[in-house]
This record gives structure tokens, C-alpha cells and sequence, in this order.
């Protein structure tokens, strides 16, 4: 007798499941083999583009340079940056078709060994100025009279004129105003020499005039926005700058900023855009057709719409007045003398002194999120985003403390900790050694954090120090209400702004709330945190 043969039915939804599954893992290697290739598409030189990167304050142009690209039958890629980080950017090998910056020194800047830039051409001309309201104008007998940097010094110093101004560290309004200023209290020198810079009287001046800096940003936009928002006596900016902000002004029936010319000397910016050679004939052709365009008659009526200037020294009589309005103290029939600029090495060497030396102190308050969600990458990014903001590493971009600044430190979580803090900006040591002490865990304590930061804050000296707090959260505030702080901010009657620095799941409508209740602002720091501190600092 034959036994029958038990055979096991072969398991076809098992062997369909795993080919189902190969085949998933297929489509997925395949997709991200084509995400990789596109974000090296994006970030390779292509012939068949022409890149152009560009001072921030252009990117209000954007949209008729690529309508006059599209016109003519070209692709333009335009990317916009800080004038210094430009100077960075193309320095550390970057490669772009043309560059347009705010100023010709930084043109200077560049390293030729590796950027050759050529056919450089100035697009237009922005003096940097006094707007100051009318009234406090009027109350310092600055109407309808010549006015010399020393008055204005002298104003500062007397306790009767405050100012905000961009950082010239990370701006170059900011710089171009300083070096300006830097310029006539030295007495106008044909040369400015690092001698001069050690000169204690002028150091002097200098500080007198920095103790009336009550407000500072990292950017122009944002200066204007800041201003229009806070109530301030004076701006010192860009006269394109003092316009667009009395047309605001005058939208709202406010006192008007009236424009102060010092007659021993102004800083000029001349919008220099250049051709950066990488052996293209068809590049250097659209180069000048965009040289063309913006030089001439479509694009300098487009710069002078925008309150730049478009005639090149002398005077001009036929500016439009509903611009260069007579009546905002901009008078283009008058001849503005403008400053010399000193050499790239002096330039570098008067930052560095502005920054250790010469500008205001601060103080102040870091808000540092320790609450479970930062576990892991966000704890070991936020240590290294504080070692190098409280360390000497900062030095390498002039954002490091000084050894009369201030600085808090307060740690939350489901609680908020008992602020560490230090009176000089050079002995963080101790500061760094309990932020890399503490290990996240809990709950958001966001809203009683801001809380004691602006507590801390609150009764600082504000002639001798600016203000500020620097918050850093991954997650939505659940312990606190905004409403209790809100009610406290608004109790004390200061200007203490929140920067924000939004990581990972932090909430974007709750940072808004602390930057529309403070005139501050809300960072990103999801694609590198250091650099948004970086940013931050800019800004205190």
C-alpha cells in the first residue's frame, strides 16, 4: 500500500505581501534617488541661468527685473542676502554671474584672488541721514539751519535726542552711518588711519553718540517696521528710508520725520551691481542688457520712484516733490558732501572697535527651552547654539559680548529656574557650565519664562543699557497664558523687545503674539540654529 504524499500548499498572500513590500521600497529608493538629483540640480551652476545675488534692500525690484528677463527671453535666478554675508558668500567660493550690492566698499572687500568682478556700475544713490519728528526737530533749533555732527552729539550727550539705527555689524546702512559718523568727528581726514582709531578723544565722541542709540536691527526693513510700530524720536537710515516711512506717517495724520543733512560730511550708498566672469559669452551679454535696463530711462525712474536718487553728484531740479518732498526737510537743490570712505583693513578694524568698545551695552535675558521634546538633537544643537553666542567663537563674525554687557540666562520647562546670570559678557564660563548641566524634561513653561525675563529687565538703566530677551522654544507654551503676561508687559510701560527663535513643532502664532505685544521679532532656527542666534544677535 502506497502512503499519499502530504505536500504544503505553497502561502500565496505571504509571497504577494513581501512583493508588495520590495516593490514599496523600490518606488521609495527610486523617489529619493530623484529628490537628490533635483536638490543637485538646484544647487549646481547651470550655463543655461544667469545668477544674480543681490543686497536685500533690491528684492523691492524683483519683480520688474524678472519681468524685463522675461521680455527678453532669459532666465534670471536672483538671490538676496545681507551685504556682508554677500561678501562672505562669494568669498568662500560661491558662484553667481553678477552681484549687486548697497555699497562699492564692500565691492572692495572681495577676495580677487577668487571673485573677479568687472564692469561695475552704480544703479543709484542713498544718502544715510537724520530723520527726526518734526517736533523734536523743532524743540532743538535743528529747522532750516545747517547742521554739523557735532550738534548732533551734542544733543545726544544733553539727554534731548534718542535715535535707532540699523547694526553696522550685520547692515550696511548701519556700517555706512557709523564710518560716516566715524569720519566727521576725526575731522574729515583725507585718510582714515587705524591711528585714528585709537585716538581716546574721538573714542570718546563715539560712545557719547552710541549712548543714544536706544534701538538696533538687523536689517532696514525691519528698522522701519520697528519704528512705525515703537515710538522713537529719530531714525538714522537711508533717505529712501525716511521716505517710505513718512508716507506712512502721513497715511496716519503722525508727526512727520524731518531729513537732517550734517554739512561736514554724509554717507553715501551707491548700489554697485558688477559682471562675475565664468567664461560665458551669453552671460556677460545678458549682464549688460540688465546694466542697461537699470541704468537706463524704465529703471531709473523705478529707483527714483522708490525715493533713490538718480543723478550722480551735483544737484537736481527736477526730482518729483511728491517724493523728495520739501516740506520732509529733502532738499535736492542742495549739494551733500559726501564722507571718504578709509580702506577695506581700516573698515574691518572700526567694526571690530564698534563691536568691543564703542557701541552701547546691552543686557540681556535668554529664555532657554528644556522641556522633554528637546531630547536629543534639539538639546545638543541649543548647547552648541550657546557656546558659541557666550563664547570667543563669536568673535570670528563681531557678535560677541562685551565685558560691560549683561547677560541671563533662564531655563523652562514644566517650571521656570532661578536666572543665572553674569554682569560681564566676557565671564560666561559659569553661565555655559549650568546651561550644558541641565537636562531637558517636562512641560513649556513659555509664557512665565518671558515673564521674569521682562521681570529681570524691567528696572534696568536704560541710559546706560539697551534691552532685550532672546527666546528659544520647539514646542507650544502650555503652562502660563499669554494674557497674564500681556497684562504685565503692558503694566510697565518699557521697551523691551522678544526675538523669538521658532525650532522644530514651536508654535508660530504664539511667537507672533510675543512679537507684536513686544515691536520684536520671530526667527527660524529649524535648518540651522546657530545661525538664527547668529541673526538674533544682530538685533540687541
Amino acid at each position: 500500500m502506497v502512503k499519499s504524499m502530504n505536500y504544503s500548499k505553497p502561502n500565496y498572500s505571504y509571497r504577494g505581501f513581501l512583493l508588495f513590500l520590495f516593490f514599496l521600497i523600490f518606488i521609495a529608493i527610486i523617489l529619493a534617488i530623484n529628490v537628490f538629483n533635483d536638490e543637485e540640480k538646484s544647487n549646481t551652476y547651470r550655463n543655461d541661468i544667469f545668477y544674480l545675488i543681490s543686497s536685500s534692500e533690491n528684492e523691492v525690484f524683483d519683480d520688474d527685473i524678472k519681468k524685463f528677463a522675461n521680455k527678453e527671453k532669459f532666465k534670471i535666478e536672483i538671490t538676496y542676502d545681507d551685504t556682508q554675508k554677500i561678501v562672505k558668500r562669494l568669498n568662500n567660493g560661491e558662484k553667481f554671474d553678477a552681484v549687486w550690492l548697497s555699497n562699492s566698499i564692500w565691492t572692495y572687500a572681495v577676495n580677487t584672488s577668487k571673485v573677479s568682478i568687472s564692469n561695475t556700475k552704480s544703479t543709484s544713490i542713498n544718502p544715510i541721514i537724520f530723520g527726526i519728528k518734526k517736533s523734536k526737530a523743532e524743540e532743538l533749533g535743528f529747522i532750516n539751519k545747517d547742521i554739523y555732527t557735532k550738534d548732533i552729539v551734542n544733543a545726544v550727550e544733553s539727554g534731548k535726542l534718542k535715535f535707532s539705527m540699523s547694526n553696522p555689524i550685520t547692515t550696511n546702512s548701519g556700517a555706512s552711518a557709523y564710518l560716516g559718523i566715524l569720519a566727521t568727528l576725526a575731522g574729515n581726514p583725507e585718510v582714515l588711519t587705524s591711528d585714528m582709531l585709537n585716538n581716546q578723544v574721538l573714542k570718546d565722541k563715539l560712545k557719547t553718540f552710541f549712548s543714544g542709540l536706544e534701538r538696533s536691527a538687523g536689517d532696514e526693513d525691519f528698522l522701519e517696521e520697528a519704528f512705525l510700530n515703537g515710538d522713537y524720536d529719530a531714525v538714522f537710515s537711508y533717505e529712501s528710508s525716511i521716505i517710505n516711512i513718512n508716507k506712512k506717517l502721513q497715511e496716519n495724520n503722525k508727526d512727520y520725520l524731518y531729513a537732517i543733512y550734517p554739512v561736514d560730511g554724509v554717507s553715501i550708498s551707491d548700489s554697485p551691481i558688477g559682471f562675475i566672469d565664468q567664461k560665458n559669452s551669453d552671460k556677460k551679454e545678458i549682464y549688460e542688457k540688465i546694466n542697461n535696463y537699470l541704468l537706463g530711462n524704465d529703471g531709473q525712474k523705478l529707483f527714483a520712484s522708490y525715493g533713490r536718487r538718480t543723478w550722480y553728484g551735483g544737484t537736481s531740479t527736477t526730482a518729483d516733490k511728491n517724493i523728495f518732498n520739501p516740506t520732509w526737510g529733502i532738499d535736492t537743490t542742495k549739494y551733500i558732501s559726501p564722507i571718504k570712505y578709509p580702506s577695506t583693513s581700516v573698515i574691518t578694524e572700526a567694526l571690530a572697535l564698534y563691536q568691543s568698545t564703542l557701541r552701547k551695552p546691552v543686557h540681556v535675558a535668554f529664555c532657554l527651552d528644556y522641556s522633554g521634546s528637546m531630547y536629543g538633537q534639539g538639546y545638543k544643537k541649543l548647547i552648541d547654539a550657546m557656546d558659541y553666542i557666550l563664547t570667543d567663537r563669536a568673535q570670528e563674525e563681531l557678535l560677541q559680548f562685551s565685558e560691560e554687557d549683561k547677560v541671563d540666562v533662564i531655563a523652562f520647562d514644566s517650571s521656570i529656574s532661578a536666572p543665572w546670570s553674569t554682569t560681564s559678557g566676557i565671564n560666561t564660563n559659569e553661565l555655559l557650565s549650568k546651561i550644558k548641566e541641565k537636562t531637558p524634561g517636562g512641560t513649556t513653561a513659555l509664557f512665565p519664562a518671558a515673564k521674569k525675563a521682562v521681570e529681570l529687565l524691567k528696572d534696568e538703566d536704560r541710559t546706560k543699557y539697551n534691552t532685550s530677551i532672546i527666546l528659544l522654544t520647539d514646542g507650544e507654551g502650555n503652562v502660563g497664558t499669554f494674557a497674564d503676561l500681556s497684562t504685565y508687559y503692558n503694566s510697565i510701560n518699557k521697551d523691551i523687545p522678544i526675538y523669538s527663535i521658532k525650532f522644530s513643532d514651536a508654535s508660530p502664532a504664539q511667537l507672533r503674539q510675543l512679537a507684536d505685544l513686544s515691536n520684536g521679532k520671530v526667527f527660524d532656527g529649524d535648518e540651522d540654529l546657530v545661525e538664527a542666534f547668529k541673526e538674533v544677535r544682530g538685533y540687541n
